[in-house]
């Protein structure tokens, strides 16, 4: 019974050791988002979230239409924050300053687009 603890233990420490190795970080992306409709978009908002869930260690991904922001889960052994801001500028938003690709806003649904 006690080579089973032991054993078990040392399983279990091993497996929090390399899950304490993972830097799961948080990022607020400032985008060019003007309303909520994003969040229920079957185009504009689905084209989004492929591109940011595209990005590997991507883990999770919420839209705030309130304060004009992305928030990115991730894991930063995995990703940076450049390559989150450059997938989100790839699906045509703008990310903090990094213009949105312009080929690719043009192909948004008009109810997405800025007036």
């Amino acid at each position: 019974m006690k080579k089973i603890f032991f054993l078990l233990t040392g399983i279990l420490g091993i497996a929090f050791s390399v899950q304490a190795g993972n830097k799961i970080t948080r990022i607020k992306v400032k985008a060019s988002i003007y309303c909520d409709h994003c969040q229920k978009c079957e185009s504009c908002g689905k084209r989004l979230e492929t591109a940011v869930y595209g990005v590997k260690g991507v883990k999770r991904m919420d839209i705030d239409a309130g304060s004009k922001t992305i928030g990115v889960i991730y894991n930063a052994d995995k990703a940076t924050p450049d390559q989150i801001r450059e997938a989100i500028a790839a699906a045509g938003f703008d990310a903090d300053g990094l213009k949105g690709n312009a080929k690719v806003y043009e192909q948004w649904d008009d109810c997405c687009k800025r007036d």
